[in-house]
């Protein structure tokens, strides 16, 4: 584990811009699957060396041994936890002196799932073990989505969570990864689609689990976690035993305008439920958050003077991850454990 280093019209238009014009580009082959390495513990044995699983985790100070849950970000499809939360969401809570570790997934987020879930899986174990707390997850997009597969597939770690925050999750896919991948797309994209056998596997049983509160918050004007819209939102969480709270921006500020990519690092109604989420045991309420948030430009953490250019430079490096990341036919196919009975 290491430590780290010490909105408007131009928010829309430059991610629908940025990202719809990388939609259209593509490459070609997958890399070769990782060797198989044990665990120990509970659950599926791992394909990815202990020790790139270790490197992969990062925490801010204040973070062992702690008196509070520590926050575990984990970022969305194309991103790395630097790209979508270094400029945002660590800067405000080093500031507010919350502390919290990130996991970096493989390859942008953009190959498979499956095994970027081993991440973290292994993250949840290392940041409950070293803070003596249980884990509040926190993730954005795929990010706030893949802790779900985590839980089901290595039970050990539903013991280790004790918060689960989504912003903007892909729960139940997106009807936006069938147009992109007309001619092949990265392995992450096809397994979000809104009827992949991934996510047939994710959501077949309960999607929750008893001792944990979840909260799962989008917007409705969502582009890319397509529909967010009522009866049956993608983010929303509708079964099993444990806490749920599914929120849309709407309930916080009716008519609120936020794209997916503005949600995950500058929003201040998302990070305002985030907040409000933490701050009681995982369960957010829309009554609680302050109308002001709905007046503000950016979300606490994000420089006003810098801020444009960091947003500019995240959006166009998730655009060149969907443009150039290698493109495969078909999602890959499901784990042995997945297909258990």
């Amino acid at each position: 584990m290491r430590p780290f280093p010490t909105r408007g019209s131009w928010v829309r238009a430059l991610g629908a811009g940025v990202v719809g014009l990388a939609l259209a580009a593509g490459l070609a082959a997958p890399a070769a699957a990782a060797p198989t390495w044990s665990t120990a513990t509970s659950g599926p044995a791992f394909t990815t060396p202990q020790g790139t699983l270790d490197a992969a985790i990062a925490c801010g100070p204040g973070t062992t041994n702690t008196s509070r849950p520590v926050a575990l970000f984990i970022p969305g499809t194309t991103l790395t936890p630097d790209e979508n939360f270094s400029w945002n969401y660590f800067r405000a809570f080093r500031a507010a002196g919350r502390p919290y570790c990130s996991v970096e997934l493989p390859n942008h987020a953009m190959s498979d799932i499956q095994v970027s879930a081993e991440y973290v899986v292994n993250a949840i174990r290392s940041v409950q073990a070293h803070s003596g707390q249980k884990v509040a997850l926190v993730g954005f997009s795929q990010g706030g989505m893949i802790g779900r597969w985590a839980l089901k597939y290595w039970p050990d770690t539903r013991t280790k969570v004790g918060q689960y925050v989504a912003i903007d999750p892909s729960n139940h896919g997106t009807l936006d990864s069938y147009p992109a991948c007309t001619t092949g797309c990265a392995p992450s994209i096809w397994q979000q689609a809104s009827f992949s056998h991934f996510l047939g596997a994710l959501n077949a049983g309960v999607e929750t689990y008893a001792g944990i509160n979840y909260t799962s918050m989008w917007t409705p004007t969502d582009e890319v976690v397509f529909p967010n819209l009522p009866p049956a939102e993608s983010s929303r969480l509708n079964t099993g035993a444990g806490g749920r709270a599914n929120i849309s921006t709407f309930d916080v500020c009716p008519g609120h305008v936020a794209d997916h990519l503005s949600m995950g690092s500058i929003d201040p109604v998302a990070y305002g439920l985030v907040i409000d989420a933490l701050d009681h045991g995982g369960l957010a309420s829309a009554a609680r958050v302050p109308k002001t948030v709905c007046v503000q430009p950016f979300q606490p953490g994000v420089d006003p003077v810098t801020g444009p250019a960091r947003f500019a430079a995240y959006v166009a490096g998730a655009g060149y991850q969907v443009a150039t990341y290698p493109r495969v036919p078909a999602e890959p196919p499901l784990m042995p454990y997945a297909t258990a009975g």
